[in-house]
């Protein structure tokens, strides 16, 4: 087994085992951040209108859920058939799907926008460049990306969370770095946030929110 899918299979297997405790802890957590809601309404403000966006990684999908809510056609994608099916049973009209933000199954060019709201954050770094270049690959010219984690370098172990026997590493990143990720897959950065925790919530580190553009195709003409 390679280290991809070691990280995969174990990524899985974490979400599938406490999905019900995840979904219920975190039911109001937009609810509780009003500075998260207007980020994530100035991105459905930017995506090209009458295009699809994916929400990937969208475990229970209550970001899929309240971007569809700002009027968006949004589908959601995530590794765990557990989340998946709460996603399902919170959003009847919804579609969400099986699938590894590492392998989409979609053609070239044909998504408006593309959201992974904490959902990089399993990725090992040597993976990030490969993971980026694919939701490049997958966004129209013009198309929008929104990419939201917990800003800095150590990492975050959760271990037997709710009581479960499971253990998963949280990556934290430092949004210059993946700045210069994007830049790299061909992204051009339109804005960057990064807020305080809100420890009354739980948060012992910055919040990073990263809104990135593909750059739409220049057609040149030449004269005869």
């Amino acid at each position: 087994m390679t280290d991809a899918q070691d990280f995969l299979t174990a990524t899985r297997v974490f979400y599938d085992t406490i999905a019900a405790d995840y979904a219920d802890h975190f039911k109001d957590s937009l609810a509780d951040r009003p500075l998260d809601r207007a980020l994530l309404a100035a991105y459905a403000e930017a995506v090209p209108a009458g295009g699809t966006v994916a929400d990937l990684g969208c475990g229970p999908g209550l970001v899929t859920g309240y971007l569809a809510s700002l009027g968006l056609d949004v589908f959601g994608l995530d590794l765990s058939e557990s989340m998946l099916a709460i996603a399902r049973r919170e959003n009847p009209g919804l579609r969400f799907e099986l699938g590894s933000m590492l392998d989409l199954p979609l053609a070239d060019g044909s998504l408006a926008g593309v959201v992974a709201y904490y959902s990089t954050i399993h990725t090992p770094v040597d993976e990030l460049a490969a993971l980026l270049s694919g939701f490049h690959r997958v966004l129209a010219p013009g198309g929008q990306l929104l990419l939201a984690f917990q800003a800095g370098e150590r990492p975050l172990r959760l271990d037997r969370p709710w009581g479960h026997p499971v253990t998963l590493d949280f990556q934290r990143r430092r949004p210059e770095h993946m700045t210069r990720l994007l830049g790299e897959a061909g992204f051009g950065l339109a804005w960057r946030t990064v807020r305080e925790p809100e420890e009354r919530l739980g948060e012992s580190v910055s919040q990073a929110f990263l809104l990135a553009r593909k750059s739409a195709q220049v057609t040149t003409h030449v004269r005869g």
